[in-house]
């Protein structure tokens, strides 16, 4: 801190020097300059007085210690005492300054002579012009008065240097006599009470700071311990800096500034390894009936391995989701095996004439029917696939479900005289918004499913209307029923109930599932409620209208 005190005095000095120097030089070149210009003007009115009283031989014996020039007014040169004659002058500023308004000066080097000059020109009453000029000698003059002086500054820099230093050490002894814990109780100078005060604010500050951060710190602690996550934080040689509640329960003999190498599982362990080698790590096991997915990443400060984090992640669900889409294309390939099995073997007994002439259109018919089962079972999968999607596909509009139901009814008639079914439709008209095609697939699917799973004799009623302000849609049926043990799982892909009878009546087993999706779809909710040899009804009950 002396030091550089010591540093910026010298420097104000050595500025306040050169400008000062600098100041000094300037004034003095110029008082030379006007005094040149003066004495320059002042000759040139003797010399234009003497060539008025005796012309060109007055020029011939006069030595003035200047150049004289004498210009007629086309510019060309009457007479210079140097003996040196040029070409024509009027271009020059002097000389045009002097033909115009009588007279002129001008700095400028000289052509002839290769150094600057002064000149100053006057016009004659003959319109002819005397121009006198001397060296620039301002500069030279000013250096040498300015130099002595220099001295002067020299020395006053030299004691100015050394005060500087000594009032530096002054200044700063109060200053290094503070106690940095108590600075209040500081005995320095009134202009040092400001800094003091400071201090003891900055203290208070950083006091509080600190109490902050350790508000934050539990704060955090209080996060990660109520997270479903477990969280696991190492330094670079493994210790165990920070952990989680769910961490200490998947590893409970788990402790801070700790090696948990001697706890953990072997397959944590090595994740923890290789993030610690700087390398990402992940490993996924089964622990208390649940699925963890374990990540491992490093912790890098100042291009380097500081540590790692361990974060286990409850991914059971996940993994349910996958076991049931691995289901569902094993239920997919059995489905569409059988029809095309089906398909092939008629195909084939055909192809080779091994059916006789009066059984072709029974197999034809056994073919025709098997493939638009198949066509039937390829169209509900890219439905439900779309559903999956959310496909921005489909088209929503605004739907009468009173009307769409009436569609679906008469859609159905025929079907529902063959087994001796009864349909009907109660309710008003109500008005969602919602996609046709999905919604007449749904309520088609229901209602087809009511009068499949019926009893000869029974009856299928469809009712819409409104409930609590929100529109719904309503079938129910008085079939069969559905076992109680079995209702969680009737939406489910290819999932039948009554395995023989859904045989013999055909289907895909993706009805429901395709009613449960656009269910979803639409934002609806939909509610099963059946009794085994009773019947069933399942009922959507639409968002309310905004």
């Amino acid at each position: 801190m002396t030091i550089k005190i010591f540093r910026y005095s010298i420097l104000v000095g050595i500025l306040t020097l050169a400008l000062c120097s600098i100041l000094f030089f300037g004034l003095e070149y110029y008082r030379i300059t006007v005094e040149t210009l003066s004495v320059l003007q002042e000759q040139t009115n003797y010399v234009v007085r003497g060539v008025e009283l005796e012309g060109k031989a007055y020029l011939e014996k006069l030595n003035t210690g200047r150049r004289i020039t004498w210009i007629d007014p086309d510019g060309y040169v009457l007479f210079d005492s140097d003996g040196k004659f040029h070409s024509n002058q009027l271009n020059r500023i002097e000389v045009m300054s002097a033909a115009q308004q009588g007279y002129g000066n001008a700095s400028r080097k000289s052509e002839s002579e290769g150094v600057d000059c002064q000149y100053y020109a006057r016009r004659l009453p003959d319109k002819s012009i005397i121009r006198l000029s001397t060296p620039i000698i301002a500069r030279k003059k000013a250096f040498e008065t300015v130099f002595p002086v220099a001295w002067v500054f020299l020395l006053v820099f030299t004691v100015s240097a050394g005060l500087s230093l000594k009032a530096a050490r002054r200044i700063l002894r109060p200053v290094n006599q503070i106690d940095l814990d108590h600075p209040e109780r500081a005995e320095v100078y009134p202009e040092l009470s400001p800094l003091v005060s400071r201090l003891q604010e900055q203290r208070q500050t950083i006091q509080e700071q600190i109490e902050e951060l350790h508000t934050r710190q539990r704060e955090l602690t209080a996060l990660t311990d109520n997270m479903t996550e477990g969280f696991l934080l190492l330094d670079k040689l493994g210790n165990v800096l920070s952990a989680n509640a769910s961490a200490r329960l998947l590893i409970p003999d788990i402790a801070l500034v700790d090696t948990f190498a001697e706890h953990a599982d072997p397959v944590t362990v090595n994740v923890a390894q290789m993030a610690l080698n700087g390398e990402r790590g992940e490993a996924l096991f089964v622990q208390n009936h649940r699925t963890w997915q374990l990540v491992g990443s490093p912790v890098r400060g100042r291009s380097k391995i500081a540590g790692a984090v361990l974060i286990w992640m409850d991914v059971t669900e996940r993994e349910q989701r996958e076991r049931l889409r691995q289901e569902f294309s094993a239920n997919v390939s059995h489905e569409l095996k059988t029809p095309l099995t089906s398909i092939s073997g008629f195909a084939e007994l055909m192809a080779t004439g091994s059916v006789p002439s009066e059984k072709v259109v029974e197999f034809s018919t056994d073919i025709l029917r098997e493939t638009r089962r198949l066509i039937e079972l390829v169209q509900n999968i890219i439905k439900l696939s779309k559903l999956d999607e959310n496909s921005d596909m489909f088209e929503w509009e605004s739907l009468n479900l009173h009307e769409l139901a009436e569609e679906v009814l008469d859609s159905l008639r025929n079907t529902a005289e063959k087994a001796d079914v009864a349909m009907n439709l109660e309710g008003e008209d109500v008005t969602i918004r919602g996609v046709w095609a999905l919604l007449n697939e749904m309520l088609y699917n229901l209602c087809d499913n009511a009068i499949k799973y019926n009893h000869a004799g029974g009856s299928v009623n469809v009712r819409t209307g409104m409930t609590d302000g929100a529109p719904f849609l309503q079938v129910s049926d008085t079939g069969i029923g559905i076992p109680e043990e079995e209702q969680d799982r009737v939406f489910e892909r290819f999932y039948r109930v009554d395995k023989s009878h859904s045989k013999k009546i055909g289907g895909t087993g993706l009805g429901l599932s395709i009613v449960k999706h656009g269910a979803q779809f639409h934002n609806a909710k939909l509610i099963l409620e059946s009794w085994q040899g009773v019947g069933t009804t399942v009922r959507l009950v639409f968002q309310k209208e905004t």
